[in-house]
Parts: structure tokens; C-alpha cells; sequence
């Protein structure tokens, strides 16, 4: 069997690192062409040499000395700034895994289209931020696109085998994060460190502050409208503290079909890397008997804002689920940086989306970014507003 050639964009985030491990588990099935990282020279030199890597290149240009000298006698090739990353992102390959968070993994994914079979997509913001365009590239190029976040690679699964036409409805799960049970008032105020401290998921600090206010789920519904096709008002989020139910799809006679696995991001990416076929995996087991129970309710939007809004921009379409990502992201990093409260996060989303015209959905890169680009103006701007009325 010959070995599935990777390319790795991302590769020292936490996708990245559990590729990684696949990779490690499975060395005869996987021949890793290039790994990508942003800024971390020593950890992108670390998984370049761990996982024997043909290429690295690093995002920033400023780490290409340090990188060169981390890979010293390594026989790696490598680059650093956006032509390098460019280079990685067209290598000859089997499938490429589009991890790196936010806009900046734009460019890179959509590169890779002109060029890979396969997509494995853990980038959120090639469908949020440009969902029309990379699905009409992917479609016009005939490149498959396999979903890597745990609730999309699911239905994916949930769906082999079915028509659209058969699909009644799909419910993606959200775990509640750390404040499922807090009440309105305290979740406003409540601190970075606490927001962070997500019972189920070890992830990044900015999905897991999306975690906290269901801003993540209501971006996953924007991601799976134009992952499945499938309209709005077919899509709807249920709170599932386990983290075991990933995802459900309701067919048109009434049977369901759900995707189980105990909570690892290595199960949903494997069977990306893998696919068609399924790799064995030191995980651990799913004993519905020894778990007892497992638990549903409705998302309270009233607490949680952050998903009434990401409703509300797909439902409105056109460039309002672009308007919603770039000002959340600002948003985000302010509340990180301890510049507003948690609850002005959703303020903040909401005051951009309201205070910008609707356009025509992005049909292109370049249109997305540009209104990415006008949208974290204006949230900064809301930011800065409210830290003048606060002082």
C-alpha cells in the first residue's frame, strides 16, 4: 500500500498536534510532504523532524532565521513569509488537512484547491467568511472536502449512503461550555479564566472562548449550511453536556442517525486522514452502560446572544456571516485581553452587523477579506467606545 502523501497547514495548533499523533500511530500510512506553522519556529522545527516532514515553512517571515537554524542538519527544506507558506499549501499531495485559525487561513486553503484531491477542513472561516466561493471552487475543481471539527465529520458520517432529499433535519451538539448553568447576569461578567476552563475540550483559546458563548455553534451552522447543502431552517443546535453525541441527522421517515464517540479530536481526524478507510486508534471506548445517562435541552439564546446572532446572519446570508466572524474575532480579543466584559462580546458583534449595509456574499478571497478587513474596523472602533465610557 502506498502511503497517503499530507500536507499539514497548521501544524502547530492543537488539530496539528493530534494530526501529529495520527501520523506517529500510523507512519507506514502517511508520508508527510510539508508542515505550516505561524509564528513558533522551535515547535514547527519539532514537528517537522517528528514527523519527518519533506518542507516547513513558517507564516512569519521574521522567524526564518530561527527556523533555519532549528532545522540545522535536519535536511529539511524550508521558507518563511507567504510565498513559503504558498508553496506548501500548492506541494504535490494526497490531501491536505487547512487547520490555521482564522483569515490567515484564507489564502493558504484556498490555494490548496488548485491542487489537492482532498480537503480535510478544520478552518472555519473558508466557509463562514467565503462559504460560497471555496464550495464553487471545490465543486468546479472536483476536490473533496472531508469536515475535521468532531459535530460536521459526524453528519458526514451520519449521511453516507442518503440523498439531500431524504434529510429532514440536522442538530449539531454543543457541550454548554463552562457556563451552561450560570445565570445572565453572571455570565456578562465573568472573567477570561473562567471562560477558558471548558469541561470537555482542550482547544485554543479563542474557540474555546467561542465555546463559552455558543458563538462556536452558531459559526459550525453557517460551516454546515455550505459543507451539506442544506437550507437554515433545516439546521438546529441542542445542548449535550457529555460531549458524546456529535451530531444527528432526522431523515424524512423519522429514523435518526446519530455519531457517538467519547470526546478526542484524533477520531474525527483520522477518519479524515484515513478516508474512505478507518485507521485503528488507542482512544477511549464509548460504555454507554457505565455513563448512565446522556443529557439534552434547548440552547438558551436569551444567555447565550453570541447564537441568536450567528442564526440571524445566516438566515440574512450575503456577507452578514463574514460581518459576524471578523467582529467576533476582535471581540474576542478584547474580552482576552480585558478590554470589555464577556457579555460585550456579543454587543459588540451585534452593533457591527448593525451599523454596516448588507452585501452580496463574498465571491471571492479578496471580496472576503476586504470585508473582513471593514467589519474588524468597526468593531474596534465598537471596543474602543466602550472603553472610553468605562473609564
Amino acid at each position: 500500500m502506498s502511503k497517503k502523501r499530507l500536507v499539514i497547514l497548521g501544524a502547530t495548533g492543537s488539530i496539528g498536534r493530534s494530526v501529529a499523533d495520527v501520523v506517529c500511530a500510523h507512519p507506514e500510512r502517511f508520508d508527510v510532504m510539508a508542515v505550516v506553522g505561524g509564528g513558533n519556529a522551535e515547535a514547527l522545527a519539532a514537528m517537522a523532524r517528528e514527523l519527518n516532514a519533506h518542507f516547513a515553512a513558517i507564516a512569519d517571515e521574521a522567524q526564518g532565521a530561527a527556523l533555519h537554524a532549528a532545522l540545522s542538519g535536519s535536511g529539511i527544506a524550508h521558507g518563511a513569509g507567504a510565498s513559503a507558506v504558498t508553496d506548501a499549501a500548492r506541494m504535490d499531495c494526497d490531501l491536505v488537512i487547512a487547520s490555521i485559525v482564522g483569515t490567515a487561513g484564507l489564502f493558504p486553503s484556498f490555494t490548496a484547491l488548485s491542487h489537492a484531491p482532498a480537503i480535510a477542513l478544520a478552518n472555519k472561516e473558508c466557509l463562514v467568511s467565503a462559504g460560497h466561493a471555496f464550495m464553487a471552487e471545490a465543486k468546479k475543481r472536483n476536490v473533496v472536502v472531508l469536515p475535521m471539527d468532531s459535530e460536521h465529520n459526524a453528519i458526514h458520517q451520519a449521511l453516507a449512503g442518503h440523498k439531500a432529499d431524504d434529510i429532514e433535519t440536522m442538530t449539531l451538539t454543543a457541550s454548554g461550555g463552562p457556563f451552561r448553568d450560570w445565570d445572565a447576569a453572571a455570565i456578562r461578567v465573568a472573567r477570561p479564566e473562567q471562560a477558558l476552563a471548558h469541561p470537555n475540550w482542550s482547544m485554543g483559546r479563542k474557540v474555546t472562548i467561542d465555546s463559552a458563548s455558543l458563538m462556536n455553534k452558531g459559526l459550525e451552522l453557517i460551516e454546515a449550511h455550505h459543507l451539506f447543502g442544506i437550507a437554515a431552517s433545516k439546521l438546529d443546535v441542542v445542548v449535550h453536556p457529555q460531549s458524546i453525541v456529535h451530531g444527528m441527522v432526522s431523515f424524512a421517515d423519522g429514523s435518526v442517525i446519530a455519531g457517538l464517540a467519547c470526546p478526542d479530536m484524533r477520531v474525527p481526524i483520522a477518519h479524515c486522514m484515513a478516508y474512505p478507510e478507518r485507521l485503528p486508534l488507542q482512544t477511549k471506548r464509548l460504555d454507554l452502560a457505565s455513563l448512565g445517562r446522556l443529557d439534552f435541552t434547548a440552547p438558551d439564546e436569551a444567555r447565550f446572544p453570541c447564537l441568536r446572532l450567528a442564526r440571524s446572519a445566516l438566515a440574512d446570508g450575503g456577507d452578514r456571516p463574514t460581518v459576524l466572524n471578523a467582529a467576533n474575532e476582535i471581540a474576542v480579543a478584547a474580552f482576552l485581553d480585558r478590554e470589555i466584559p464577556f457579555g460585550g462580546i456579543a454587543a459588540v458583534v451585534e452593533g457591527v452587523l448593525e451599523s454596516l449595509p448588507h452585501q452580496g456574499a463574498p465571491a471571492s478571497v479578496g471580496d472576503a477579506l476586504a470585508i473582513d478587513a471593514e467589519a474588524r474596523h468597526h468593531a474596534r472602533r465598537f471596543v474602543q467606545s466602550r472603553l472610553s465610557a468605562a473609564q
